[in-house]
């Protein structure tokens, strides 16, 4: 900029200042020249500095742990494509930690299976109460091992329990809630549960779960439901004893129902009820079910089932379905028929009518 203002002195001169032309005049240009490089530079500087003070920031809070921030790339050239390279990292961690978050909970319901059939081992063993009658000091050393054992056992499935409930807490806060296949998640699961199935001689069936069918939960959050419903029928039945897990869509709903040949549940209402249980256990796994239904737009109910034992059906609203106009008459011909229907097959029907919750 200094040499063309030198220049516009030494060019002047010769081409007019000797004409009487105001000597002001090359100073003046020379002035707004300077003015105008000036102001352009600052304005390219402030672009460049705000940039790369929204990307420092981005790169903080990152860090910190949140990784839904995201930067505006703009600046210069090279700044822009930094600032696409950070989004792209984000994208990139929070997939990551997704993807870690879902194989903790995978391994964590995977370790459900051996461990149930280890407590139904365990319990199977004598008693190990050591405070009525008298005993041998060997005897009292192999009830004092059995007690061990079921406590090692008891205390392995709470921690497991504990981080499936961490995992999937930290998973739904997140990301936003998502959606699965139920049939899908229904099959893996079985998948599961069909080994201990098989250790202990249990008929069981599956049905309803071929085509695909859409839940508005994640995935994570429905196997653990599935997880604590079909956990219960093993852990509440003797050996031997057949169960059916049964997927059906109906009415805006999806219904998942999970039927044993056990002795069923004396008191439904306090089963479902947050931290009882007619067992003797905390009553939380029929509290993750009746959460995940709510959020679903559903419910949950238990009823006699066909089989003979208990019947828990999960209903879930149907992302798919197609809101339908009901007039007066057809309500009044709807409920007719359920009437029939009720009066035909007893509480069958009931445990998939949303209204009956």
């Amino acid at each position: 900029m200094g040499t063309l203002t030198a220049l516009t002195f030494l060019v002047l001169p010769a081409t007019g200042l000797g004409d009487g032309s105001p000597w002001w005049l090359p100073v003046g240009v020379g002035a707004a020249l300077i003015a105008t490089a000036v102001l352009v530079v600052d304005r390219v500087a402030a672009r460049t500095v705000h940039a790369a003070r929204d990307l420092t920031q981005g790169a903080l809070e990152l860090g910190a742990g949140d990784l839904n921030v995201r930067v505006e790339p703009n600046g210069p050239r090279e700044l822009v494509a930094a600032g696409y390279a950070f989004n792209r990292m984000a994208e990139h961690l929070v997939a990551t930690r997704a993807d870690e978050r879902e194989l903790v909970a995978d391994l964590s319901h995977r370790l459900r299976t051996p461990l149930t059939a280890l407590r139904l081992d365990a319990e199977a063993l004598d008693p190990d109460d050591t405070s009525i009658g008298t005993f041998s000091e060997a005897e009292l050393d192999r009830r004092r091992g059995i007690r061990r054992i079921r406590q090692a056992i008891a205390t392995l499935e709470d921690e497991v329990d504990q981080l499936i409930k961490t995992t999937r807490k930290a998973a739904t806060q997140e990301t936003a809630p998502g959606s699965c296949d139920v049939s899908e998640v229904v099959r893996e699961r079985m998948r599961f549960w069909s080994a201990l199935a098989g250790d202990q001689n249990r008929p069981y069936r599956v049905t309803g779960a071929q085509l695909r069918i859409p839940a508005p939960v994640p995935r994570a959050e429905l196997a653990a439901a599935l997880d604590a419903v079909i956990g219960n029928v093993f852990r509440y039945t003797s050996q031997g004893t057949a169960f059916e897990v049964a997927v059906s869509r109906r009415d805006g709903y999806v219904a998942i129902r999970i039927d044993d040949a056990g002795p069923g549940v004396a008191d439904p209402d306090r089963a479902l009820r947050r931290g009882t249980s007619d067992r003797g256990s905390t009553g939380l796994g029929l509290d993750i079910v009746k959460r995940v239904a709510v959020q679903a737009n559903g419910s949950v109910s238990i009823d006699r089932a066909r089989m003979g034992g208990a019947s828990v059906v999960m209903l879930l609203a149907d992302p798919e379905a197609t809101p339908r106009q009901v007039s007066r008459f057809g309500l009044i011909g709807r409920r007719t028929r359920e009437a029939r229907d009720h009066a035909g097959s007893g509480r069958r029907w009931n445990r998939y009518r949303p209204a009956d919750r």
